[in-house]
């Protein structure tokens, strides 16, 4: 496995340390930049400070273009938002000639998000991501929610595992495996993909939900269901971060829901070792930079010298996993 490009922390004397290490990639903090809000960073020039993030994840990548599915793409919840955006994107070609290069000046770990509707697009993708020296990692998005063949992988254990087993055997680069929210059990998609070979996995993506815009009777969004992110989600992203950390020993990347320190407090003591931020970007440009400096706050006041010395230490009330 090659070396991937690395962030550098440097803490102050007697300033806790924010550093984390993810399969390998060294990330300055564990704040990283969740894939579909913030698009291939371009988009987000101007409304958000990217550098203020740990690493960046970028949306999902097929290896030919798509247009994606009909508008409106976005509806707003009580506490969230619906998307249903079916994965445009410009394809594997047009991602490098036009989103990498721009992705390179960020001076932080990129890892490239993919999708794809057969083994062989996934294995295809992964082989042209080994020759950019700038990739840090693949993700392999089998859990969206809007596109039905990256589902068929999520939900069940042996196509999970062909998968990862078929992108282990040519990847040179680390491998990630988001995981969907949408299965009776979480952890055997989790252990199917531990076992094929995965480095990392990233838990969770977006429930499935629905809107009605009861004076039209239409769904509010293009289609009739789309993905849920935001607060909404966020108690039961936590939860299935700590059924994986658990139940794997793989690093779990948390994401769903986070906008405040607090939240991503809840996910790294739950046993994620990393967290992903996307939703939030969109009513507070400045989450990253927030979360950040409220990781370091919450660090000192506790007198911990690091972030990993909370990482996993949640301190459970008798054996129920629920209440």
């Amino acid at each position: 496995m090659r070396e991937p490009v690395v962030a550098r922390d440097h803490p102050a004397a007697g300033h806790p340390s924010l550093a984390v290490e993810v399969a390998g990639i060294r990330f300055a903090h564990p704040v990283l930049a969740a894939p579909g809000v913030l698009g291939f960073g371009r988009e987000a020039q101007g409304v958000t400070d990217l550098r203020a993030f740990g690493g960046f994840i970028t949306k999902s990548i097929t290896l030919e273009a798509q247009i994606g599915n009909p508008v409106p793409h976005m509806a707003k919840t009580d506490a969230g938002y619906l998307n249903s955006l079916g994965l445009p994107n410009p394809g594997l070609a047009g991602f490098l000639t036009r989103e990498m290069p721009f992705l390179r000046t960020l001076g932080i770990p990129i890892i490239v998000s993919a999708a794809g509707h057969t083994v062989g697009e996934f294995v295809a993708i992964t082989e042209w991501l080994n020759d950019e020296p700038d990739v840090a990692a693949i993700e392999l998005n089998v859990s969206c929610p809007n596109v039905e063949a990256g589902l068929t992988f999520g939900v069940d254990p042996g196509l999970t595992r062909d998968l990862v087993s078929a992108v282990r055997r040519v990847a040179r680069l680390p491998v990630w495996v988001k995981l969907t929210p949408n299965v009776t059990d979480i952890t055997v998609i989790a252990r199917a993909a531990e076992e094929a070979g995965a480095d990392a996995l990233s838990v969770t993506n977006t429930l499935v939900g629905m809107a009605v815009d009861v004076r039209t009777r239409r769904s509010k969004l293009g289609t009739a269901a789309g993905g849920l992110s935001g607060p909404a989600i966020r108690p039961v992203a936590v939860y299935l971060a700590w059924r994986v950390a658990s139940a794997s020993r793989l690093p779990v990347v948390g994401t769903g829901g986070i906008a405040t320190a607090e939240d991503a407090l809840e996910f790294l003591i739950a046993g994620a070792r990393a967290v992903a931020v996307g939703t939030a970007v969109i009513d507070n440009p400045r989450a990253a930079d927030e979360i950040r400096s409220g990781l370091a706050a919450y660090l000192q006041a506790e007198h911990l010298d690091s972030v990993r010395d909370i990482i996993g230490t949640l301190r459970e009330r008798g054996r129920e996993e629920q209440g």
